[in-house]
């Protein structure tokens, strides 16, 4: 599984790309808006399918070292609270807060580090799946837990988020098919008290798909190539 890029996942708001943050467009304008990362990209982005007909909004990239775009995801419904590490500065995600969000991985064979000091894994389902359940954990967080405890309940299910990711053919992850680009496509999904995570691969394995949420149903949802990246900017 791909290593990097690991904090932050795949829950901070748009325009807090990991690994450029701070640089400046193409163009010269030293303004960086949220949608340029996703324009750097090398590989399709993808998001829910035109049967989706609410708000869409962006979220951020991940980088390698050496500023390539690896990752990113693209949000679905109501954006739900981001406590990103702090559940001591946000109150927890409420009831009323329908999103799903899609993650989508470059694929990845193995390579060096940018700084030829070592090698970097091949990127997978499994690391589409570990992003989409850190991701998650991002908004989800227990209500009536005592704030110290709280940091403690985060490291240890993002412990088990990533150890879920690399054994994907065991419970509790099940198959559940979904159509991407219209063709369908097996996706190892499963449920928590918290939402839901799965994770697959474009036809091609071009990139790799995950994808989470909570308030809105994973079965019936199917996934698309985005054709215009800046409309996810509302």
């Amino acid at each position: 599984m791909e290593t990097t890029s690991r904090a932050g996942a795949a829950g901070a708001p748009a325009g807090e790309d990991t690994g450029a943050e701070g640089s400046a467009p193409p163009g010269g304008s030293g303004v960086r808006r949220p949608v340029d990362g996703y324009l750097q990209a090398a590989f399709p982005w993808y998001g829910l399918d035109d049967a989706f007909t609410g708000r869409r909004w962006l979220m951020q990239v991940g980088t390698a070292a050496d500023g390539t775009v690896e990752h990113g995801s693209t949000g679905h419904g109501t954006e739900p609270n981001l406590h990103s590490g702090r559940p001591d500065r946000v109150a927890p995600l409420s009831a009323a807060q329908r999103f799903s969000v899609v993650v989508t991985v470059a694929s990845r064979p193995v390579r060096r580090s940018a700084d030829g000091t070592g090698v970097l894994e091949a990127t997978s389902v499994s690391s589409a799946a570990w992003l989409a359940g850190a991701g998650l954990l991002s908004y989800t967080w227990p209500d009536r837990m005592e704030r110290a405890l709280r940091q403690h309940w985060l490291d240890q299910q993002t412990a088990l988020a990533w150890e879920l990711a690399d054994h994907l053919d065991e419970a509790p992850w099940s198959t559940l098919s979904l159509p991407v680009d219209g063709v369908s496509t097996d996706f190892r999904y499963r449920e928590s008290e918290y939402g839901w995570v799965l994770a697959g691969s474009a036809q091609g394995g071009a990139v790799h798909i995950g994808a989470y949420g909570r308030g809105m149903s994973a079965y019936g949802m199917g996934f698309s190539a985005v054709e215009d990246i800046a409309a996810y900017t509302g």
